[in-house]
């Protein structure tokens, strides 16, 4: 029952795993921290997936703060797009500002009526749920974006030019296309995706030239890039603030300088990271997400017992990415790897590396110390004690779980926020290392940073993975095992009492 003190707030990603799940953290937390109402709004294929992850964060015995949180789906959204949440949503806003019931698409439930919100955190790529939720309200609802990747890459995407950052792509990319002939789509993956040997000065990293920053060829949709980032920069410039994902402690510089940027306008930016479930056994629902969770533990058990404490090294690239344009240098780092004994967990659980070929899958049988995953329970094996290093895409979420659990990276990045990850955790925390020679395409080209210019060849390839599992499990290795537990404690500090997470909410909460 909502008592009349209480607060409403709407909150909404669209249908990316990295995007939602923090988000869904953030809101366990504020129910717990004030009498609040959130009304999560989602797709059918993350309803359950988001139920289950809210119960990470809570206690038993905290069944009312949980229900607290109402998850809702907008309907089926078959992929990675945005028009089932945009429609959804547009609806449901008006269904918010009314004071009328809501119905979720996928299970039928009916939510009783809320009085309006008084804020939304809404996906920084939402342009149009953005647009609508301020309409609906009349901009009664303060809106804030909800930026879930790293800081620092507000600052390739989306900030000001005074700032470092693109500025306004949709007048520049309509100037461009008047000009040139191209279409708006092309106009704008040119001014932000195609690397022209621009060098660019980060907060907090060292100067970059654009090439590095895609070490992957991935492929694009104009279409998607050209609706969401060609108008996100105007989207934001209308949000009354916006929440970081990145602590405080991880990036200070860009958290600094993203608070200059929105405190020009008298608006805030409220720094809210880490965000990893924290309930009494974050990792129980977790390892239930697959069925080889048991099978899962039982071979990391089976690995500390045989093999000692942090010795497994764990391959992962989250749940999109994978290296389509060059697996064949995965398989050869996995040469090196049981070449070296060194045991291993590789989840394949993007749907891009379809089925593994037989004979890796033979390999690694035969080899005895691997396994070989469609999914794992991410945070359960980092936080187990077999677990020594992670190889990862630097997708923010990782990112941040690896840290939180003590476990040092090695970095091996796609695009987006991961490269810019990658040279904060070797380069500026030195508390990793970075593949370089698994670079592809324009990741080929010199980087400005280090002077290195990667081969990418196989023989390249093994010989890199040789020198950087040597050191990881080895003294150098140690050395920066111990600068990031001095950073996992950092993390641990964000959410105390007077910790900046724990004042940045604060703060949010106070000012509905």
């Amino acid at each position: 029952m909502t008592t009349r003190n209480e607060k409403h707030v709407v909150a909404l990603t669209y249908q990316a795993w990295g995007h939602a799940r923090p988000l869904i953290q953030l809101s366990a937390r504020l129910v717990k921290m004030s009498p609040l109402q959130i009304t999560f709004f989602t797709t059918d294929a993350y309803v359950d997936r988001i139920l289950d992850e809210l119960t990470n964060s809570f206690e038993r015995g905290e069944e009312v703060y949980a229900d607290r949180v109402r998850v809702l789906s907008l309907g089926n959204d078959p992929g990675f797009t945005t028009e089932v949440v945009d429609e959804g949503f547009e609806l449901a806003c008006e269904k918010l500002v009314a004071g009328e019931e809501l119905r979720c698409a996928k299970t039928g439930r009916v939510f009783a009526a809320l009085p309006p919100p008084q804020a939304a955190i809404i996906d920084f790529f939402a342009v149009k749920p953005i647009a609508a939720i301020k309409q609906s309200s009349g901009n009664s609802a303060k809106v804030y974006a909800w930026f879930s990747g790293m800081t620092t890459a507000a600052f390739m995407v989306v900030a000001p030019e005074k700032y470092g950052g693109p500025g306004n792509i949709r007048i520049k990319a309509e100037e461009m296309a008047d000009k040139t002939g191209k279409s708006f789509e092309d106009a704008v993956v040119d001014l932000l995706f195609t690397p022209k040997g621009k060098v660019h000065n980060f907060p907090g990293l060292p100067p970059m030239i654009d090439y590095e920053l895609y070490p992957q060829e991935t492929p694009i949709s104009a279409n998607f890039v050209s609706q969401t980032f060609g108008r996100m920069y105007e989207a934001l410039e209308t949000c009354d603030g916006v929440f970081l994902n990145s602590p405080a402690s991880y990036e200070l510089e860009a958290l600094e300088a993203a608070r200059a940027w929105f405190g020009e306008t008298g608006r805030s930016a409220y720094v809210c990271g880490p965000l990893v479930p924290h309930g009494s056994c974050p990792g129980c629902n977790d390892s239930k997400t697959t069925k080889k969770g048991t099978k899962i533990i039982d071979f990391l058990d089976t690995i500390l017992k045989a093999s000692g404490e942090r010795s497994l090294l764990y391959i992962s690239f989250g749940s999109m990415y994978w290296p389509t344009k060059s697996p064949e240098k995965l398989w050869a780092f996995l040469d090196v790897a049981m070449a070296l004994d060194i045991p291993f967990l590789l989840s394949h659980a993007s749907p891009r590396a379809g089925a593994l070929p037989d004979e890796i899958v033979d390999k690694v049988g035969a080899y005895g110390k691997g396994m070989l995953s469609p999914w794992t329970p991410q945070q359960t094996v980092l936080e187990h004690k077999a677990t020594g290093w992670f190889v990862t895409h630097c997708g923010q979420n990782s990112v941040i779980e690896s840290i939180s659990a003590g476990i040092p990276m090695i970095a091996w990045p796609f695009n987006a926020d991961q490269p810019l990850n990658a040279v904060r955790i070797s380069e500026v925390l030195e508390v990793g290392y970075e593949l370089l020679e698994v670079r592809t395409g324009h990741g080929l080209h010199p980087l400005h940073r280090n002077g290195r210019k990667p081969v990418g060849t196989i023989d390249a390839v093994k010989a890199e993975a040789k020198d950087v599992l040597t050191k990881a499990f080895g003294d150098d290795g140690a050395q920066k095992r111990e600068k990031l537990l001095t950073l996992t404690r950092a993390f641990e500090q964000e959410w105390e009492e007077g910790g900046a997470s724990w004042e940045d909410v604060h703060a949010f909460l106070d000012s509905l």
